[in-house]
């Protein structure tokens, strides 16, 4: 370029003005596209507010009135807890099939592998300072102690960083951890890794205060992990109660002794299945919306609130549909997944089967924390999957649940979430919920018929919308 008397800084500014204008164009035009698809979307979503009042008011006020509360309570009573490997799971997963056939879904079982420990007899006993039965409940994968069991002195600690300290002190004993509940993913490090911190300073059992905020002297259970290299020793949970007891008796400078007893067992894996019911796409039926809970529960109480209730609504969103003869665009898959007190272990042999067509999952739905009062809507996804969302959840105002919050969350789907598949989960009024959790206490009688109602009815509006809007969801 030959530049004469500034001529060619002018034609630079002019191109690049032009250049400016262009962008600004191309920024306002894709402003203006994307405030008219969010348009479109909410449009197309308010479409169906008629649709959503017909499930709404099937479930809440219509003849499937109480229906998933029923079907819960001959669920539970009939079979009872059902353990990971158990008869009763088993006869579960035969239960839910039949029922579901009878209901007139497309059922299938597909077949797992999962973990077997029995818990066998247990007892534990405080001799001195005095004697006093204490209520024990192994934890999954403990092992046993020998038959005449474990007694020796105890260390009360209330942390792992008190234990490192007075590591020295903890040779030989049952180490005993009163720590404090704050919240349930920060406390229950305790149940999980407290045999093997115990372990690595040479104690010979662990006694864990129970993984709860309230107690009626109930102790509760759950699963444990036990570290590579390092000894296993016996684990169990206490109640609260018991574990302050020992831990003032500590405080006061008392010598306390307890005999320990555990007949836990670990068998080989069992055979096992997910238990899958379908209503077909008419369009897309190879795009799937999936919705689940977990089918297994603990060895005590009835499994009705963890997660019997999840398992529940699943089936009752498909039968609501069903009888409104309603059919989305694509497959609604309510999956009742087997094993997850273990660690998900059904769920992940259904993810490694099925990721293959990790594109044709439009959205995966759990409910793993009760079937109380719905509050909100729980969604991990794009922003423009969340906008979808956020219109989908106003279709819930007749029964005042339109909030949507941050992080769907669920053991069983969370590897789908991990690569990018849109979750959702429901966030209900929980604040009891860890009060019965893993214990005798989860039976029928926590259970409301007319919060799962509402549960149910939230369920399956999200649950069909989202499968039978034109698009999915954007990763």
């Amino acid at each position: 370029m030959i530049c004469e008397g500034g001529r060619c800084f002018l034609l630079f500014m002019f191109l690049f003005s032009l250049s400016d204008c262009h962008r600004h164009m191309s920024s306002r035009a894709a402003s203006n596209n994307a405030a008219r698809k969010a348009s479109h979307i909410a449009a197309e979503v308010a479409g169906y507010a008629d649709v959503a009042k017909q499930i709404i008011d099937l479930a809440v006020f219509g003849a499937a009135q109480n229906r998933s509360y029923r079907r819960l309570a001959d669920f539970t009573d009939t079979v009872g807890n059902r353990v990971s490997g158990s008869h009763n799971l088993e006869m579960a997963i035969k239960y839910m099939y039949n029922a579901m056939i009878q209901d007139g879904l497309d059922v299938h079982l597909e077949p797992v592998k999962i973990p077997h420990w029995v818990r066998g007899k247990e007892s534990a006993e405080m001799v001195a300072p005095r004697v006093k039965s204490l209520a024990i409940l192994g934890l999954g994968s403990s092992v046993a102690t020998p038959p005449e069991g474990i007694m020796s002195e105890v260390l009360v600690v209330q942390s792992f960083e008190e234990l490192k300290q007075r590591a020295s002190e903890a040779i030989g004993k049952i180490v005993v951890f009163n720590q404090p509940f704050v919240s349930y993913g920060e406390t229950v490090a305790y149940r999980a890794y407290g045999a093997s911190e115990a372990a690595k300073v040479g104690a010979v059992a662990t006694l864990i205060r129970s993984i709860t905020p309230f107690s009626i002297n109930s102790p509760h259970t759950g699963w444990q992990d036990y570290q590579d290299g390092v000894k296993h020793i016996p684990t169990a949970c206490i109640t609260i109660e018991d574990a302050e007891l020992m831990w003032r008796m500590a405080q006061r400078g008392q010598k306390i002794i307890v005999r320990l007893i555990m007949g836990a067992k670990t068998l080989p894996d069992a055979d096992s299945f997910n238990t899958v019911a379908e209503i077909r796409g008419w369009q897309h039926p190879e795009q799937v919306v999936l919705l689940s809970g977990h089918l297994d529960s603990w060895d005590v109480g009835q499994g009705a609130m963890d997660d019997g209730g999840g398992a529940m609504i699943s089936w009752e969103a498909l039968s609501l549909i069903k009888d409104l003869g309603l059919r989305p665009r694509r497959t609604l898959r309510t999956v009742l997944w087997t094993a997850e007190e273990q660690g998900g272990v059904g769920a992940q042999q259904y993810f490694n089967l099925h990721k293959v067509n990790l594109s044709n999952f439009d959205l995966v739905m759990e409910s793993d924390m009760g079937t109380f009062a719905p509050v909100a809507l729980q969604f991990t996804g794009s922003d423009a999957a969340r906008k979808v969302m956020e219109e989908v959840v106003k279709l819930l105002a007749p029964i005042n649940t339109t909030k949507l919050e941050a992080h769907g969350e669920g053991t069983d789907i969370s590897p789908w979430m991990q690569t990018g598949v849109p979750g959702a989960s429901l966030h209900v009024a929980d604040s009891r919920y860890f009060w019965f959790h893993h214990s005798e206490g989860d039976t029928m009688t926590v259970q409301d018929p007319q919060e799962m109602n509402l549960c149910s009815a939230l369920w399956a509006v999200v649950a069909f919308v989202v499968a039978d809007l034109q698009d999915m969801l954007d990763r």
